[in-house]
């Protein structure tokens, strides 16, 4: 028998199939829908991209108005979940309590039905149950930043915008257009990026017929280590590290000749560099001179500079936008969570697009183990023999 051909990781290995995203390798473009995904972040709402990716199509004005309302609708906590929130330590970290107040949200929505088939849920009820998550999201990361500042809620505005409110619930006062925007591009940029670890585990606990916050309790489980989401945190924690643009040289000896990973920089998928970069520094641009922060850019270009000449790597979406949403006010314990609010959308479309064609997603390992032995003294009885003898016939 020959060895099985093993691809750690399932690096090159193809699991399905999906029309929700791609990265074109002639442009080297990331595709939400057909859409190039810098073409969409210069000119659409994060809402109107949720819309995209959840129906197949950018929205008409009529649509788009109809799902604003909703999301509006729905953003404030209810008073349940927020005295639950209130109840978690404000140690907690804020990926632990998202985490956790979504498997709360999906346990209201799912009391009382006794079928798990039926909590799995229509394809219109997941519909529903995403632009509800989408719109509620938003208050459950501001709110955990402001808990952790000892601060008071602040209720969402439904005159404000889907970005525009979660910068207000976050800091209590109206943003700049400059800030608004860069952030809306940073939502869109996060959205979607087809079977990453995060949506591929979403897959896996929807292709279970398990429900969609289950799926996305996963998802956010798998989303919090730093190789995937929170490579975002680890950016900052790198800039304050080294602190000014003159000690990358001296900083990257060091940690290059003690063979540290440095976060923030290459993509498994990307070869040619990260196709949303170039979308986010040039927000982050903006952000820099909206708040006179040379000092951030002089860093940012000096460790792209040097590490890109010294290993050929380039950055990742991680590297402009852990300092974009440092200067925006966020703590760099929310950057991941605010990955979670944007990505939402991508996992519920992936989610209903497994229910939608699904088969158990359940591969096969190579098993490196003892060969079979056996415990001293054990004797099975005559129907284990049996079993063992006709496996076929007893299964049946």
């Amino acid at each position: 028998m020959s060895e099985p051909d093993i691809k750690k990781g399932l690096a090159g290995v193809y699991a399905d199939v999906t029309a929700v995203s791609k990265v074109n390798p002639e442009t080297n473009s990331l595709l939400y829908r057909g859409y190039p995904v810098q073409e969409l972040a210069g000119t659409q709402s994060f809402e109107a991209v949720a819309y995209l990716l959840w129906h197949g199509e950018l929205p008409t004005g009529d649509q788009l108005a109809e799902l604003r309302a909703v999301e509006r609708a729905n953003r404030a906590i209810p008073a349940d979940v927020r005295e639950f929130i209130d109840a978690m330590p404000t140690s907690a970290h804020p990926m632990d309590e998202v985490r956790t107040v979504v498997s709360l949200l999906g346990g209201f929505e799912t009391a009382g039905i006794d079928n798990v088939l039926d909590a799995a849920g229509t394809p219109a009820e997941n519909l529903d149950r995403s632009v509800r998550l989408f719109a509620i999201l938003p208050a459950i990361v501001a709110y955990g930043q402001r808990r952790r500042h000892g601060l008071e809620i602040i209720e969402p505005r439904e005159d404000l915008d889907y970005a525009a409110n979660f910068l207000w619930m976050t800091f209590g006062e109206e943003p700049a257009p400059v800030v608004v925007d860069a952030f809306n591009r940073s939502m869109i940029l996060y959205a979607e990026h087809s079977f990453n670890a995060s949506t591929f585990t979403a897959r896996v606990i929807t292709s279970t017929l398990s429900d969609l916050y289950s799926g996305v309790v996963g998802a956010i489980g798998a989303l919090k280590g730093p190789l995937h989401g929170g490579a975002n945190e680890a950016v900052l924690h790198i800039f304050t590290e080294i602190g000014s643009a003159e000690n990358v040289v001296p900083w990257l000896d060091e940690v290059l000749a003690a063979k540290r990973k440095i976060m923030g920089f290459g993509h498994r998928v990307y070869k040619r560099g990260d196709s949303r970069v170039p979308t986010m520094k040039l927000a982050l641009d903006a952000l820099v001179d909206h708040y006179d922060r040379p000092d951030v850019a002089a860093l940012y270009d000096a460790l792209e500079s040097e590490f890109v000449s010294r290993k050929g790597i380039y950055p990742n979406l991680d590297y402009p936008s852990g300092p974009a949403y440092s200067l925006m006010g966020f703590d760099t314990l929310t950057f991941t969570p605010l990955f979670i609010a944007a990505r939402i959308t991508g996992w519920t479309a992936h989610i209903m697009e497994q229910q939608a064609s699904n088969a158990l997603i359940r591969p096969l390992s190579a098993y490196d183990g003892p060969d079979e032995r056996h415990v001293e003294g054990y004797e099975p009885d005559a129907a284990e023999v049996e079993a063992l003898e006709r496996p076929e016939e007893a299964a049946g």
